[in-house]
C-alpha cells in the first residue's frame, strides 16, 4: 500500500501580495515585485510547504491581453524566483467576467475568486494538507475563497511579505 504524504500549501494571490497591482498587469517590463515577495515564496519552499500562485485575471475576458500573456508573465516570474532559489509550483488563473466583452469568456465561473475552484483544483492534483494551508490575499473575495475551500485566509495589506509570512507560518 502506497501512502501519500501531504504537505501544507501557500495560496498566494499574485496582484497586490507578490507584485504592486497596476490594474491588467501582463507585461514583465510593468511588473514590480513587493518587497519580500521572492523571499516569502523562499521561505515557503524551505518551510516544506507547497507554494501556488492563484488568480484573478479577468483582462483576458475584457479584451486588454491574451491568455498566452498570462502564461507568458507567470514563465518569467518563475525564472525570476528561480534566480533567488525560490519557486511556484503552479500558478492557476481564471479568465472569465460574469460581464465579459469576449463571450466564450463571458460566465460564471466556480474558479473566479470568491469561488473556491481554482483551489480546490489544486488540492486534487497535489498532496495539500488543507488543515494546515493557508491563502495569503488582499481582497476580501480573495478570503472568501480560502474559507469556501475550508483553508484560513489572511489579508496582506502593505509592508514586507516576507516578514508577513514568517509571521504566518509561526501561528502554527
Amino acid at each position: 500500500m502506497t501512502t501519500t504524504l501531504t504537505r501544507p500549501a501557500v495560496f498566494f494571490d499574485r496582484d497586490g501580495v507578490l507584485n504592486h497591482d497596476e490594474g491588467y498587469l501582463f507585461e514583465a517590463a510593468k511588473f514590480r515585485w513587493i518587497d519580500g515577495a521572492r523571499e516569502a515564496v523562499r521561505l515557503v519552499n524551505e518551510a516544506g510547504y507547497f507554494a501556488f500562485v492563484v488568480t484573478n485575471q479577468s483582462g483576458v475576458a475584457r479584451g486588454f491581453y491574451e491568455e498566452s500573456d498570462v502564461d507568458a508573465l507567470h514563465r518569467w516570474m518563475a525564472k525570476d524566483l528561480a534566480a533567488v532559489g525560490a519557486r511556484i509550483d503552479a500558478f492557476e488563473y481564471c479568465p472569465d467576467h460574469p460581464e465579459a466583452p469576449i463571450e466564450r469568456y463571458r460566465r460564471d465561473s466556480h474558479r473566479r475568486k470568491p469561488g473556491p475552484g481554482m483551489i480546490t483544483e489544486l488540492m486534487v492534483r497535489f498532496p495539500v494538507a488543507a488543515d494546515r494551508s493557508l491563502l495569503i490575499g488582499d481582497q476580501e473575495r480573495d478570503l472568501e475563497a480560502a474559507r469556501a475551500a475550508g483553508i484560513r485566509g489572511l489579508r496582506f495589506r502593505a509592508g514586507n511579505l516576507e516578514t508577513f509570512v514568517r509571521q504566518a507560518l509561526s501561528l502554527r
